[in-house]
């Protein structure tokens, strides 16, 4: 068996370097590299956290997080749904070294809760909220890239709330970016759409990445508008740190400060980070297996395990919380990435641009990535996905639209929360319309009415079972039948049997058919499990 298992173990290692798998991965490391790297920063900035946090929380998500994930397209790194947390956690607990304990302490939590199978929550967000929240993503790429597309100074690029940290909105920042657009920002985000629409096209040229083909243009425009009237800002730019030596790189590292472990604030806040960051990474989880060309299963525990060692290591090192990021792993999936393997590069390719070419970075423009963004954004949000979702029926497409609207007007959580409501307000609509079957039949004078109660009977069909029971006429033999059924729950149990104590009051006789006082939640026999296994 260890010998099996060792096999096993060489066969996956062995995928992650095959030609085939390499020759997709290192291109899309290259993209979501492009993509994360203002993101990173954007994110920092409005957490109020030092640039670097964010750069090196990338690092880590990247090549840490993705080595320990069985997530094949997943892609870890500072989320911008814990901004407003880590602003405020950070000015609560009076100072940054205390508040990386609580990252910390918010690792050990995921652990635990990954150990504890935890991760199987994610098996329980409806295919509708799922779908709904990924095209919202989409369409908030679209709306918050746009101004950079056009030009506006704004260091708040990795913002994605409706409402951001500048005082802006979504809508009134797009506003603000049509009256004070820049005509180099129009032209390279313009040129930078195309290519990435038509290079890929070309069978001979598409060996080279094109998200690399839009950098350069980008830059080689920035240095032709230099000089001119039209020329970028400081802000209309990547800016990463410059580390000028070894001794400076080590000098942007900070620990936390481990004095403040009884402070009850530190333990609120870990445990805040650590729920509201595993519900994240669970919805990306899920949300990026849909969109896997080959369909691969993640497994959930396991990457809250992941998580919770990521966050351990950003916390010791001065990082951010992170999570795994719908935007970033979306991009990956467009790239045309393959394995873990690209994720690990990414987080190879900031620590690299960190150390040896952060001046050549910062000569990126920021609108040549937004254009990379608007057209995932694009492919996310695709007209094909609205019409599938309307042809699943109105149960589908609502709580899909709602989705949508509540992520774009709030923020991926709470419209996660409203979609979440919506489709068990129609989970609770379909148990009351077929909760059970059951046959009337007509004997004289009197009516025979059986009620064949379904496999499943859970607390959600009481309410249309009292129902029925209620609106059977007098004088009529009513046969409750559990034939069919493998659990009923007790609450229901509870509604039979009482009704059948009182039914005599209006001359109703009830018999009860293969209905037991008690029953256990079923479980797989063992030919099942086999079954499953296979």
């Amino acid at each position: 068996m260890q010998s099996g298992n060792s096999i096993f173990s060489r066969l996956e290692v062995k995928k992650y370097i095959l030609k085939k798998n390499l020759k997709r991965d290192l291109p899309a490391s290259i993209v979501v590299f492009l993509v994360a790297l203002p993101l990173c920063l954007g994110i920092a900035l409005a957490s109020g956290a030092p640039l670097f946090a964010g750069l090196i929380t990338g690092v880590i998500g990247g090549i840490i997080v993705a080595s320990f994930s069985g997530s094949q397209l997943s892609v870890s790194g500072p989320a911008a749904g814990l901004t407003a947390i880590v602003l405020a956690a950070i000015a609560q607990l009076g100072g940054y070294p205390v508040f990386l304990l609580a990252v910390v302490l918010a690792g050990v939590m995921q652990l635990i809760l990954g150990l504890l199978k935890g991760g199987t929550i994610g098996n329980y967000f409806p295919s509708s909220v799922i779908e709904g929240m990924l095209a919202a993503i989409g369409l908030t790429l679209i709306l918050k890239q746009l101004p950079h597309a056009l030009g506006v100074d704004s260091n708040f690029f990795g913002d994605e709330s409706f409402f951001q940290a500048d005082n802006e909105n979504t809508f009134s920042a797009i506003g603000n970016a049509l009256s004070h657009f820049g005509v180099a920002a129009i032209l390279i985000s313009s040129l930078s759409i195309a290519v990435l629409l038509f290079w890929p096209k070309f069978k001979k040229l598409s060996v080279v990445p094109a998200p690399l083909i839009v950098v350069v243009i980008g830059v080689s425009l920035a240095l032709v508008f230099q000089g001119t009237p039209y020329a970028l800002g400081a802000k209309q730019m990547v800016e990463i740190p410059v580390v000028n030596g070894w001794s400076e790189f080590i000098g942007l590292f900070t620990t936390p400060d481990f004095s403040a472990i009884t402070n009850s604030k530190v333990w609120v806040v870990a445990a805040t980070i650590a729920v509201v960051a595993s519900l994240e990474t669970l919805l990306s989880i899920e949300a990026i297996d849909k969109i896997d060309p080959i369909k691969r299963v993640s497994p959930t525990n396991r990457e809250l395990m992941a998580q919770g060692a990521g966050n351990i290591v950003s916390g010791l090192v001065g990082g951010m919380p992170m999570t795994s990021v719908i935007v970033r792993s979306s991009a990956n999936v467009n790239a045309g990435g393959r394995t873990k393997m690209s994720a690990i590069f990414h987080g190879c390719w900031l620590l690299l641009s960190l150390l040896f070419i952060p001046g050549l970075i910062n000569m990126i423009p920021l609108a040549c990535l937004a254009a990379i963004l608007l057209v995932t954004g694009y492919k996310l949000t695709r007209v094909a996905l609205f019409q599938h979702m309307y042809h699943k029926g109105w149960d589908q497409f609502v709580p899909f639209v709602v989705t949508i609207i509540a992520v774009l007007l709030t923020d991926l959580l709470k419209g996660v929360a409203v979609g979440m409501l919506l489709s068990v307000f129609y989970l609770l609509r379909t148990n009351m319309r077929n909760p059970f079957f059951y046959k009337i039949q007509e004997e004289g004078d009197k009516k025979n009415i059986r009620i064949k109660l379904a496999e499943e009977v859970s607390f959600l069909n009481k309410a249309a079972i009292q129902v029925v029971l209620t609106k059977i006429p007098k004088e009529t033999n009513v046969v409750i039948d559990g034939t069919n059924s493998r659990y009923i729950d007790p609450d229901v149990l509870e509604t039979i049997f009482n009704y059948k104590h009182n039914a005599y009051t209006k001359g109703i006789i009830v018999t009860l058919e293969n209905i037991k006082k008690q029953y256990t939640v079923p479980k797989l026999d063992s030919k099942e499990l086999e079954e499953i296994n296979s």
